[in-house]
């Protein structure tokens, strides 16, 4: 069973998130159907709460939820009373007054969809707190594995990149692990320092150590604002000793796989013929996504939902 809320993937058993990607492959039919709607979630209303701009994530969960036939309400914080110095608290018990069923949060400070979780009776999805965890990403990348290689277990997937500051790496890190994948990571030591020997993960510091094992290579988006504040000198420099480049995914198998959560910086972490090359399957990513997130509203608020189990509509 997934609990009532989706917090993060650390402790997650095994069984649940083996039952959450099951569920996401059914859903993944309803995309390829020429009507893409079921009825289960038809009179539920699902709020989608971002205090950092988003557009993948935020899409992803209101196109999910809308295939569901819920209703959604996205919460404009930019032009919220939150920019006049309303607290979280005080926004959230706004949104109760409204009555939702779940709200979708992102916030920078880690723990806000946790704060939220304890004090409100709705179902909270936690789509990136800080620098904690981001699961529903975690979960569309195992899945995206999973279609590809049939099984988690025993596979290795290289995290190349910030790690440091990176919610999807850990994501990624506790759900592989949980799954029995063998998880490396690589990049610059001020992203990737010492204090991350912590996590269930094999640590290395150049790209290059790491291609050549791996089933997949996924890349980070290196985020500009902290290049030249002491992370990094430049872009080009990153470019030169951890993007992954044509002559760097010959290095690996014939069958290695590339992720990327995106936005991409093409040039940067992952060169423009990688991106668009046959391995990569960052678009897979992108159509898993919402199927993901359809199976988390799905197995949170679908069982008591009027049309609960009714994933089988006429085309």
């Amino acid at each position: 069973m997934i609990g009532k809320d989706l917090l993060q993937l650390r402790g997650m058993p095994r069984e649940t998130i083996t039952e959450i990607l099951d569920t996401a492959e059914q859903m993944r039919e309803v995309g390829r159907r020429k009507v893409k709607k079921v009825p289960p979630l038809r009179g539920r209303l699902v709020v989608t709460l971002f205090f950092e701009n988003s557009t993948r994530t935020k899409t992803s969960f209101e196109l999910a939820a809308k295939r569901l036939s819920a209703d959604t309400l996205s919460f404009n914080v930019n032009t919220s009373s939150t920019t006049k110095g309303e607290t979280l608290m005080d926004t959230a018990r706004t949104i109760y007054a409204m009555q939702p069923d779940a709200v979708v949060v992102r916030h920078a400070c880690a723990g806000a969809p946790h704060l939220l979780a304890r004090n409100f009776p709705w179902r909270v999805l936690n789509a990136g707190d800080g620098i904690h965890e981001h699961p529903s990403q975690g979960l569309l990348d195992m899945l995206t594995i999973r279609d590809k290689f049939g099984s988690l277990e025993g596979r290795t997937v290289a995290i190349v990149g910030d790690v440091q500051h990176s919610r999807v790496a850990r994501s990624n890190i506790w759900g592989l692990t949980t799954m029995g994948a063998r998880v490396i990571v690589a990049g610059p030591g001020t992203m990737c320092r010492a204090e991350l020997s912590g996590l269930p993960v094999e640590m290395r510091h150049t790209i290059d150590e790491v291609v050549r094992d791996a089933d997949v290579i996924m890349l980070l988006r290196i985020q500009h604002e902290r290049l030249g504040r002491g992370v990094l000198p430049s872009a080009r420099e990153y470019a030169t000793f951890y993007g992954l480049d044509l002559a760097r995914l010959r290095m690996a198998g014939p069958d290695v796989m590339v992720m990327h959560p995106g936005p991409i910086n093409r040039g940067v972490e992952i060169g423009a013929d990688v991106a668009d090359s046959a391995q990569s399957v960052i678009l897979d990513q992108v159509t898993n996504g919402i199927a993901v997130r359809m199976a988390l509203l799905y197995l949170l608020l679908g069982s008591d939902s009027p049309g609960a189990g009714a994933l089988h509509a006429a085309d």
